[in-house]
């Protein structure tokens, strides 16, 4: 059975008309551990923009796409926790074919069912940035994930306003952190209030002054979502002594990491793909993860993070998102939703 799905074949400037192509795919069963979902939505991500630019040329079509809801419609012969027919939502793996498709294959281990109270445009604004913000708080930090069991800890989280910044704000709040993040324009400032940050410093300014001035001479912990060449000097002399500093952006020059030392900083990246690239017995803590913010989106805890969404998941919608993501301005998520023969918007 052949299926629609949008691919590349190499990586191309986003103003290229061949920098995306609505295709045609076989479609596999699925088998051990796999389900095949159809895809109702899916959102683009940083990487996906990162992926479609170092993609060297080849003979086959690349699908990406790393979030997706979509409804399960068959199941391989190890699957155990999931059924037909269940909606499910997950980020899946950089290695395989991505969501950009009408059908995909997802290991069971990355999936949760998708919450009850969201519309799927916003539950596929989650996954990739809930787990990569669930990850950077509590298992790189030393933070507790449970309600209101970190009172009296300070987090210090730059790019509020992006996408991982909007929901790591929201679940660092819901575990009792105190926020402080950074934003540069009256939009996102209001943006980061409305989910709940308690400082919000203009990073154009200097931020150890504006700390001070409210009230803080320093943070017990730090997440760099942007620039961590521009970031990481900026931010170690804000965090504590023994403090911990999370980066998820990859840097392009060497890291000045003499400026840990003095106070025992301790450094650890965070990348979500991480626990299925290396097939990591610790995979399955991605669909335990999700189903824990499943509940807290049905419990009333998080609100979407779904800014703008798409209707129509095909190359001329890709490129239009792909250009707004590399453009650094978008406020939270954007999705696109099925169906894939919709009209180009």
């Amino acid at each position: 059975m052949q299926a629609k799905a949008v691919g590349l074949y190499q990586g191309l400037p986003i103003s290229d008309p061949a920098s995306f192509q609505d295709i045609k795919v076989e479609v596999a069963q699925p088998q051990g551990r796999d389900l095949l979902v159809e895809v109702l939505a899916t959102a683009v991500n940083p990487i996906d923009t990162k992926q479609r630019q170092g993609q060297v040329a080849t003979s086959d079509p690349r699908i990406l796409g790393f979030d997706a809801v979509g409804k399960v419609l068959a199941v391989g012969d190890r699957v155990t926790s999931i059924m037909t027919d269940d909606l499910v939502y997950y980020a899946g793996a950089v290695d395989r074919p991505g969501s950009d498709a009408q059908y995909q294959l997802v290991d069971e281990r990355l999936v949760a069912l998708a919450p009850k109270n969201w519309s799927v445009a916003q539950t596929a604004g989650l996954p990739l940035t809930t787990l990569t913000a669930w990850e950077a708080l509590f298992e790189k930090l030393p933070l507790k994930a449970e309600k209101q069991a970190n009172l009296g800890k300070t987090v210090l989280i730059v790019n509020g306003a992006g996408g991982v910044g909007s929901i790591a704000i929201q679940l660092a709040k819901w575990a009792g952190l105190t926020v402080i993040t950074t934003t540069g324009k009256p939009a996102t400032t209001a943006w980061v209030k409305q989910l709940g940050a308690d400082v919000v410093l203009d990073y154009h300014d200097d931020l150890a002054k504006q700390l001070q001035a409210a009230g803080y001479d320093s943070v017990d912990h730090a997440i760099i979502l942007h620039s961590t060449d521009l970031y990481l000097p900026l931010v170690a002399p804000l965090v504590r002594p023994l403090g911990t500093i999370v980066a998820v952006v990859t840097n392009q020059q060497p890291l000045p990491m003499d400026l840990l030392k003095p106070k025992s900083l301790n450094f650890a990246w965070e990348f979500m793909f991480t626990k299925a690239n290396y097939q990591l017995t610790a995979m399955a803590t991605q669909g335990m993860i999700l189903a824990r913010v499943a509940e807290l989106v049905d419990q009333g805890v998080l609100q979407p993070t779904t800014k703008r969404v798409l209707e129509g998941i095909n190359a001329t919608n890709l490129k239009k998102a792909h250009a707004v993501v590399e453009s650094g301005q978008m406020l939270g998520k954007l999705v696109l939703t099925a169906p894939f023969d919709a009209a180009n918007n």
